[in-house]
């Protein structure tokens, strides 16, 4: 067989270690950029990534050799370096560790980036956490409360 050809649209959610609100709004596009480009590196096709102080929505076409998780390990890991090396925060930067990840089809792939568009406006109505679990419930994700979010303890 000559090629592979595919159509895989991923929504992956995670936030800052502790629900943090440190994404400053001076450098959030800036970041935002970069994880695109860490995305892309990954041979999948960034189509947003937006966010606010709190948490990120990235949105991408999935390349079938490669897994979401591994996109977001990279993805994670190298904008966390990037952000500790640029001095824009006082303390270490971390993001909290898993995400959530949801699949579209080609139908639905303008709905979502307005969504993820107008996290600024989305979010003065509505908590990350309370987002996240409503994201959860509507797609069946079985999961155990005790785990779902880092708390300060």
């Amino acid at each position: 067989m000559g090629s592979t050809f595919h159509q895989m649209y991923v929504q992956a959610v995670f936030a800052v270690k502790y629900r943090e609100a440190c994404l400053l709004k001076s450098f959030r596009a800036e970041m935002f950029a970069v994880m695109g480009n860490l995305i892309n590196e990954t041979g999948c096709k960034n189509l947003i990534v937006n966010g606010i102080e709190d948490h990120v929505h990235c949105f991408f076409s999935l390349k079938p050799s490669i897994s979401v998780s591994e996109v977001m390990k990279n993805t994670k890991a190298k904008s966390s370096k990037g952000l500790n090396e640029t001095g824009y925060l006082p303390n270490r930067f971390e993001w909290q560790r898993g995400f959530g990840c949801f699949t579209y089809s080609k139908s639905h792939v303008d709905r979502v980036f307005r969504y993820i568009q107008n996290q600024e406006a989305h979010h003065k109505k509505e908590t990350f956490k309370s987002e996240y679990m409503e994201l959860l419930a509507k797609y069946e994700v079985e999961f155990d409360l005790r785990y779902l979010f880092e708390d300060l303890i």
